[in-house]
């Protein structure tokens, strides 16, 4: 039984808040609806909105034009407070998580916690950390549990991004919403990290959606992919349907994203494998 959300967007824009006035839109209006507990990858070249789609269904950027509704209901008609709850059912996971430097690592992780949590016990988290065995079963999800007790600032960059993708775990969440979560890390951490997120939010019945550049990954591990170029939707088909024609028409100017940056290697044959067969934004 799925516990996710779903998603519907009727020609959806959105602008960049850092965007000058009369600046065409980041994400053109977009037509996309992705049901609830559903596993999904947006692949596309750099600039093609990616992270401001993502940023648009975490409900942290209003439309431009177009709408967005999440289970049916449009975010922004609600009130404060109805939008703030709502939000506490989406998980952010930014390519660079905002940790602060001087935090534990129990700490970071159990933040994940807090959109489930009254003020006091928010509070009180921050100085008593109050389920350390769960933290600890979360980082070591991602081969993080040596690190339970150090402190952000001496972690590396794939290890604090591995960090905050151990919130998710922790997360009371029904929407997670990953942003480039492979960017920091060699090929076998990047194997488990998504190999963890997607066992993880089918078994939970959550909805996934994450953006991704390696694009072998993604057909490997999803099995619908939604690919953006130039702000627009290019296409949304099943990974098994993903030609490397498709693949190279939407990498156009971009071959070395698809080959990965390696600068003197042709581009790929794209055979993607059939998905396994297993069944941030916080506050």
């Amino acid at each position: 039984m799925s516990n996710g959300l779903s998603l519907a967007l009727q020609d959806l824009a959105a602008r960049h808040p850092a965007a000058r006035a009369g600046a065409a839109p980041a994400l053109q209006p977009t037509t996309l609806h992705i049901g609830a507990g559903e596993v999904l990858a947006v692949i596309g070249p750099s600039g093609a909105g990616k992270t401001t789609l993502l940023q648009a269904l975490a409900c942290a950027l209003p439309p431009s034009a177009g709408t967005l509704a999440l289970n049916g209901t449009d975010p922004w008609r609600l009130p404060r407070r109805q939008l703030q709850a709502l939000r506490g059912q989406l998980f952010l996971a930014p390519q660079v998580p905002p940790l602060p430097p001087r935090q534990r690592v129990v700490t970071a992780v159990l933040a994940g916690r807090l959109p489930a949590l009254s003020l006091a016990a928010s509070l009180r988290s921050l100085f008593y950390p109050s389920d350390i065995p769960a933290a600890h079963a979360a980082l070591a999800r991602f081969d993080l549990a040596d690190k339970l007790f150090e402190r952000v600032d001496r972690l590396s960059g794939g290890e604090r991004q591995r960090v905050g993708l151990a919130r998710a775990l922790l997360s009371p969440a029904r929407l997670w919403l990953v942003d480039e979560p492979l960017s920091a890390l060699d090929p076998a951490r990047s194997r488990q990290a998504i190999d963890t997120l997607v066992h993880e939010a089918r078994a939970r019945g959550v909805t996934l959606v994450a953006t991704l550049h390696q694009v072998d990954v993604a057909l490997a591990h999803f099995p619908r992919i939604v690919a953006l170029q130039q702000g627009a939707l290019a296409f949304d088909l099943p990974a098994a349907e993903v030609t490397r024609e498709r693949l190279l028409r939407l990498y156009a100017q971009h071959e070395h994203e698809l080959r990965g940056d390696a600068p003197h290697t042709a581009v790929p044959d794209i055979h993607p494998a059939p998905p396994a067969p297993v069944a941030m934004h916080c506050r």
